[in-house]
């Protein structure tokens, strides 16, 4: 039931968002030089940022999870890693390179919000107590580097063709090719670092209880008990 709720909850959060700024791109704003963008460049551009893909995986993923806390199967375990590394990356990568830069108001604060801040570590913190594990098999890992890889090529082949880039360390014709393939070089050191502490707790994470409460038990015995250690729960 917590577990559902959790879930639930989290889905709430991220379609609140994406409803937002679906409005808020439907209604259009000025660009730098007066201009309103076409509808369709205006959807186009606001599905090619990585946040907005990310969320949508999550949400799908918080949904399924919501309905089903056991969820299983070989495509859903792919959409579950991307959306769990995806919306981490989103969350870092905002909060340490483009926070600054960024002042959004009104209802694009609200989105912007869910999108990066709370979502990322309500996801982070639901996977870490609620699983389900074990989840990240070898095929699984293989299967998801597909979805990132091709945003990176899209993004700069979309950048090529019309000059629009969705960050900007992305952007080619500010830094040029060599630095932007350095910044998303780090994106992605920083992806494979993330994954792999992912995949080693999700071995290693109890499969059926919260972690929560397991970390808990070994940090803070019971009345009446001692130090003991609790044994590990490896799989």
């Amino acid at each position: 039931m917590k577990s559902r709720l959790w879930h639930g909850t989290l889905a709430l959060i991220v379609c609140a968002s994406l409803i937002t700024q679906i409005v808020l791109t439907a209604q259009g704003t000025p660009g730098p030089d007066g201009v309103i963008e076409p509808v369709a460049t205006r959807f186009v551009r606001l599905f090619s940022f990585f946040t907005i893909q990310s969320n949508i995986l999550l949400l799908i993923v918080a949904v399924t999870l919501a309905v089903d806390p056991e969820r299983d199967g070989r495509l859903w375990r792919v959409i579950r890693l991307d959306a769990v590394l995806g919306i981490i990356i989103t969350g870092l990568v905002y909060a340490t390179v483009l926070a600054g830069a960024a002042n959004p108001t009104g209802a694009g604060w609200w989105s912007n919000l869910g999108f990066h801040y709370v979502a990322p570590w309500w996801a982070l913190l639901g996977w870490l107590l609620f699983g389900p594990r074990s989840r990240m098999d070898g095929r699984t890992l293989a299967w998801a580097v597909i979805w990132p890889v091709t945003w990176l090529g899209y993004t700069l082949a979309h950048g090529a063709a019309t000059g629009w880039y969705p960050y900007p360390f992305t952007d080619v014709s500010l830094w040029g090719y060599p630095a932007v393939l350095i910044n998303l070089g780090v994106v992605v050191l920083i992806a494979i670092l993330l994954g792999a502490v992912l995949r080693l707790l999700d071995t290693r994470l109890p499969a059926g209880s919260p972690a929560l409460s397991e970390a808990t038990a070994a940090v803070v015995p019971g009345p009446g008990s001692g130090a003991e250690s609790v044994p590990s729960n490896d799989m």
